[in-house]
């Protein structure tokens, strides 16, 4: 069998949003699925990270063509300069509005005059397409596909309608009238949780449910090689740190407002307590939650900046504790970040600060940690305070013994998506048609 996978993003992109579709393009072909992919030539993105280029083997062909965006950087400029006050802000903000209403439904838009060709000539000789997303314009190329087209949900297109950058009334307009014909021309539609899977369905009641499928994220052992003798976290002894260590990019779903909040309340009642903890953040955060990291900063957190996957995970792996942080805001009880599968696999406590949803249930049900709400910071700075004592003991931070990691195994979840697809491609070359009933 033959797949096209089609994503904007992918090595040497980086960053948790390539995770998903690189290790279906490692593990498919072992799957018996012959593998292309097609992506942006110069995407216009944050984030590099060569080191994801390893985990594309040989025999998977990648396929590169240009998108007409400008560079993040600039775009970037656009987004600082409607944020700034200034002589000239009313017009920059007008720009920066009149731009996001053009470039609908992301900017990404702009990739698909060569991406569409593109898949018309590159499907015309495999089985099958799946298209991935955010951004979540690439899925208005599944219908140009000349085989059955599949929709993975990385996340939920509503929930991009709430991006700092790019999002409002009108992209949720844009998503209510294109999404509905999308999912229902496609053959099969994978969500990355059970919760979106769920709304999906809520939203669309006359699609079949058996043709959307929830298959999640996951971790790679072959991630961990280099961390595999690596001693454990040391113990306490006097003037040495409890390391807390949150990876991922923060902006307005996973701020850490309520964790700084619940760090002062400690610090005000119980300063010695409050100084053993040095918390580190690993990954981009965007403009709009700097103010939050630079203004009144607390002397026990650092931001590391963006690092290098094998370098995020050795990060964590020498950590006390791991940190989760998905806000309560609309929306985000249906997710859970990606890097709490790297935690899941490395072993390490987690203290997940979420409302009651995907993450709180996976958290609980595979005795990852300990969940607290993120808005409130008296029950932070009081599971701060009980960790804290712990590690002073010596004893175990938190209860904490992952069970259940099987099926979270990428090589496993390829060998899903690859019976997926073979559900929807009929011997003899001939393809399944997909019902809505």
């Amino acid at each position: 069998m033959r797949l096209l996978i089609v994503s904007y993003a992918f090595p040497p992109v980086g960053g948790v949003a390539v995770q998903r579709v690189t290790k279906f393009a490692k593990y498919l072909p072992s799957c018996g699925v012959e593998t292309t992919v097609l992506t942006a030539e110069n995407p216009s993105v944050p984030i590099r990270d060569e080191s994801l280029l390893r985990d594309v083997p040989a025999e998977v062909k990648v396929v590169r063509v240009r998108t007409l965006e400008p560079s993040y950087e600039k775009k970037a400029a656009v987004w600082r300069g409607a944020a700034s006050k200034g002589p000239f802000s009313g017009a920059r903000r007008a720009l920066a509005r009149l731009a996001s209403a053009a470039l609908v439904p992301d900017p990404q838009i702009l990739w698909l005059p060569a991406a569409a060709a593109a898949i018309r000539r590159l499907s015309a000789n495999v089985d099958a397409a799946l298209v991935s997303g955010p951004p979540f314009s690439p899925f208005l190329l599944g219908p140009l596909s000349r085989v059955p087209f599949v929709l993975d949900y990385r996340d939920e297109w509503r929930t991009a309608a709430t991006y700092e950058m790019h999002g409002g009334p009108l992209l949720a307009r844009v998503i209510d009238t294109i999404e509905p014909a999308l999912v229902r021309r496609a053959a099969r539609i994978l969500t990355a949780t059970e919760d979106f899977r769920r709304n999906l369905l809520t939203r669309y009641r006359d699609l079949d449910p058996s043709r959307v499928v929830t298959l999640t994220n996951g971790y790679d052992p072959d991630d961990f090689a280099h961390i595999l003798d690596a001693p454990p976290p040391r113990t306490y002894a006097p003037g040495r740190k409890l390391v807390a260590t949150y990876a991922g990019t923060t902006f307005w779903h996973t701020s850490p407002r309520g964790l700084f909040a619940g760090l002062r309340l400690l610090a005000e009642r119980a300063p010695a307590l409050a100084d053993l903890f040095d918390i580190r953040f690993i990954g981009r955060v965007v403009d709009t939650e700097r103010a939050v990291f630079e203004e009144n900063p607390l002397p026990m957190v650092r931001h590391l900046g963006f690092r290098p996957h094998d370098e995020a995970l050795s990060l964590l792996a020498e950590s006390h504790l791991a940190l989760v942080i998905v806000d309560d805001i609309p929306g985000n009880t249906a997710i859970y970040p990606g890097k709490i599968f790297d935690i899941m696999a490395i072993g390490r406590p987690c203290l997940a600060l979420a409302p009651a949803g995907a993450l709180s249930r996976l958290v609980e049900r595979h005795r990852l940690g300990l969940v607290v709400h993120p808005r409130e910071p008296a029950a932070i700075a009081e599971a701060l305070e009980r960790i804290a004592l712990s590690f002073q003991r010596g004893e175990p931070l938190l209860p904490s013994r992952p069970v259940g990691l099987e099926p979270f195994h990428r090589r496993a979840i390829a060998g899903r998506l690859a019976e997926v697809l073979r559900d929807i491609v009929v011997p003899q070359g001939q393809t399944s048609t997909p019902s809505t009933a």
